[in-house]
This record gives structure tokens, C-alpha cells and sequence, in this order.
């Protein structure tokens, strides 16, 4: 189904039965008590239906989870393509991974009704819907049969309605980090009601680390990395450099390609190897790359990795990763790799990476950023995306090289 589609369905539909909702539950629990959980909950369920790149960023989450509920089975329900991250990271076991799949209108709305009634019969203790403003999550919290539903609420924002059903909400706070926003779901869980009134809250901190992690075992890294010299023998004599130019499904979150190219150039020039890395359909954009960079030690791996356990090997075995914003910088976060990673219509500030290893490209244009929760990252940008342009390609390749030589220079050592 269509993205445009989707938002269509979730805002006309969503609203009215989101409203509808609102008022069953209004008046059913007129002669009821405020839900609540305590330490010994049983089945816990967490909706997170956004982008890859948000499940690394939701791991402080499940292990405040872990941590907080020692003996509950934590429950996933994410879309189906989005699954095998999962899976690698081993957020829950692969029997509590439930998918909804949204290639067609009939298809989700099947496996939306199959996933309620599956969690209706489990019997939740609670569930978490982790996406911003959107009705169909926040009807599937509701549907499930919960009695304790976390999730975010627009407060007093027009054009956000998504009911009133959430009995522990917290307001969506587009002053902070998105992980450490994940973590206030959890601490509203255990609240006697609704935030801002919740005022007891833990005083937390941007995590510093994702708190997940892909076992590899030495043999497997090193078998991979003679995979890649083999098949690519620039690689044996020079370091490797990866590129993602791709922007995915937002292009205007892709830096310029010829920006691109002239770092390229300066890397290959300085002895390096430069990958571009990508999906299938990156391929004619890694192509267009090779031919502006016009060396042999420029390679399209567009389409090499098989999976995202391949790619995650392909960053044990390069040295540095120069990326839009997107999955690929939030995966390398589990591995040594550094990143570099641009941001213009969305902020490194509220969807940076993780850790100590990435350094956050910015403009600081004032139209940036312009993709929010607000606007359902529906930017009003013509295309031109200047908040990236403005970016000059000779002080990232400066950036870039400076840290090359320092990691040179420690390994000799």
C-alpha cells in the first residue's frame, strides 16, 4: 500500500474511530479505577511499526524493559519488512515477534485483527505504542485489550487528534532525543496516570549506548573480510571507505551526489578504497558515483550484502562510514565502525546515533529541520534541499581524512 495512502486512510478513517473509541471508553470507566502494572506483569507489548533505524534506537527501551519487569515476556509487533533488524538484535524471542503486513489494504487489516485477537487471548498487562501521532497504533493499543496503554499525546496540538484512550500518555516532547522519549514510555507505565500531571519521573539522560549488540565470532569476521578482498583486490593494499548517497524513501535526506563524488575522489586519491553501499535500487546512483570518480578504487557493493547481518560484517571489515540519515548509521552503531552521518530535514538532535563513534553533519539552515511528528514528515521543501547542499564536500573530506590518519597512526603504534 501506498505511503500517501496510508496517511489518507489513517487520517479520516483513524480520526472518527479513534473519536468513537474515546467515547466507549469515556463512558465505561465511569465506575472504574486507573489501570496499572506493577513488577510482576506477565506479557508487555510494544508497537514500533517506524523505520529500521528506529529499532536500534528503541534498545535503551527494551532493556529499561528487561531491567524493570524481570519476568514479563516482552511482546513486538512491528511491520512485517521490518523484521529480520529484530530478529539480529534479539530485542525479544522470535515466538513474541508479531508482524502486520501493509503490501495491501486487505492484508493489513487481516493481520490486524489476527495480532488482537492473538493478544486479546494472551491477556497484555500492558502495551507501549511508540509511534508519534499515528491513529492505527493507537487504535491497535486499545484493540489488543490492555488495560494499561502508554503512548504519546499531541496535548492540545490541532490536527493531531488520536483519541483519548490512552490511560498512561505522556506529551511528545520535540525538544528531545527520540531514545530518551522511549525511555519516559517506560517510566509512564509504572505512573499513577498521565504526564505532565506525573511529576516523579526519573531525571534521565541521553543514552549513551544503544545496549544491543550482533555476536560475531572472530573466524566469521575474518572469513567475511577475505570475502570482500577476494572479491575486491583494491581492498587488500587500501583501508575501506563506505559510502550510502541513497536517500530511501525521503529522498530530500540524501546529500548532493556530486558532493559525494569529490569526497570520494579525495579519498581515493589519499590511498583509500570507497565503497558504495546500498540497496538494489541504489544501483544506477553508484554507477553514476563510479563514472564522476573515474578510479578503480571506487567499487559499487550496491546490492553485495545479502542481509543486514552481511552488512554489519561489511562495517567490522571498513574503517569509516559516510552516510545520509537513515538505517545504515543507526546498524553501524553495533559494530566499531565511526560514521559520519548528515542530517538537514530531520536533526541529529532528536534522531542522531547513538554512542561515541558518529560525528552528525549539520547545517544549521533555518529552514532546518523541516520533516517533524507535526507534519507527518510531509515537508514543505520544493526539493531543493538546501539544508544539505550547504554542507561543502572539502571540509567533510578534510573531517574524514583527519580521522583516518588518527586511526592510522593508533593501529601502528
Amino acid at each position: 500500500m501506498k505511503l500517501q495512502t496510508q496517511r489518507f486512510i489513517d487520517r479520516w478513517v483513524g480520526q472518527v474511530l479513534c473519536g468513537a473509541v474515546s467515547t466507549w471508553v469515556r463512558f465505561t470507566g465511569l465506575w472504574g479505577t486507573p489501570a496499572t502494572i506493577d513488577t510482576r506483569a506477565k506479557n508487555i507489548l510494544v508497537i514500533l511499526l517506524s523505520e529500521m533505524g528506529s529499532i536500534v534506537l528503541a534498545g535503551p527501551m527494551f532493556a529499561a524493559l528487561r531491567r524493570q519487569y524481570p519476568h514479563a515476556a516482552i511482546h513486538i509487533l512491528q511491520l512485517k519488512k521490518n523484521q529480520e533488524v529484530s530478529k539480529l538484535l534479539s530485542l525479544t524471542q522470535v515466538e513474541n515477534m508479531h508482524t502486520l503486513d501493509d503490501s495491501s489494504g486487505g492484508m493489513l487489516v487481516r493481520d490486524i485483527l489476527a495480532v488482537s485477537l492473538k493478544m486479546r487471548k494472551l491477556g497484555l498487562d500492558a502495551v507501549i505504542d511508540c509511534e508519534l501521532f499515528s491513529r492505527v497504533s493507537a487504535l491497535l493499543s486499545f484493540s489488543t485489550g490492555a488495560p494499561v496503554r502508554v503512548g504519546f499525546t499531541p496535548h492540545t496540538q490541532e490536527g493531531l487528534y488520536r483519541g483519548s484512550f490512552i490511560n498512561h500518555a505522556i506529551p511528545y516532547n520535540p525538544y528531545q532525543h527520540i531514545s530518551k522519549q522511549f525511555l519516559s514510555l517506560v517510566d509512564a507505565m509504572a505512573s499513577a496516570g498521565s504526564a505532565p500531571r506525573n511529576k516523579a519521573a526519573p531525571i534521565r539522560a541521553v543514552p549513551v549506548e544503544t545496549e544491543l549488540s550482533v555476536k560475531f565470532s572472530p573466524t566469521e569476521l575474518e572469513a567475511y573480510r577475505a570475502k570482500v578482498q577476494n572479491d575486491h583486490p583494491v581492498t587488500i593494499e587500501r583501508p575501506l571507505v563506505l559510502m550510502y548517497a541513497g536517500g530511501g524513501i525521503l529522498p530530500e535526506r540524501a546529500w548532493p551526489a556530486a558532493h559525494y563524488a569529490r569526497v570520494a575522489q579525495g579519498l581515493c586519491a589519499a590511498g583509500f578504497a570507497v565503497g558504495l553501499i546500498g540497496l538494489k535500487d541504489d544501483a544506477q546512483l553508484a554507477k553514476d558515483l563510479k563514472t564522476q570518480v573515474g578510479s578503480d578504487a571506487c567499487l559499487d557493493l550496491t546490492g553485495y550484502t545479502k542481509s543486514i547481518r552481511e552488512l554489519l560484517m561489511l562495517f567490522h571489515a571498513s574503517e569509516l562510514l559516510i552516510t545520509n540519515d537513515g538505517g545504515p548509521g543507526h546498524f553501524a552503531t553495533v559494530t566499531p565502525i565511526q560514521t559520519m552521518v548528515f542530517f538537514g530535514p530531520e536533526t541529529g538532535k532528536l534522531y542522531g546515533p547513538l554512542g561515541t563513534r558518529n560525528i552528525v553533519l549539520e547545517s544549521g539552515i533555518a529552514c532546518s529541520p523541516c520533516l517533524s511528528a507535526y507534519n507527518h514528515r510531509l515537508t514543505f521543501c520544493d526539493g531543493d534541499n538546501q539544508c544539505l547542499k550547504r554542507i561543502a564536500p572539502d571540509p567533510v573530506l578534510d573531517q574524514a581524512l583527519a580521522y583516518l590518519q588518527t586511526r592510522t597512526e593508533a593501529a601502528s603504534v
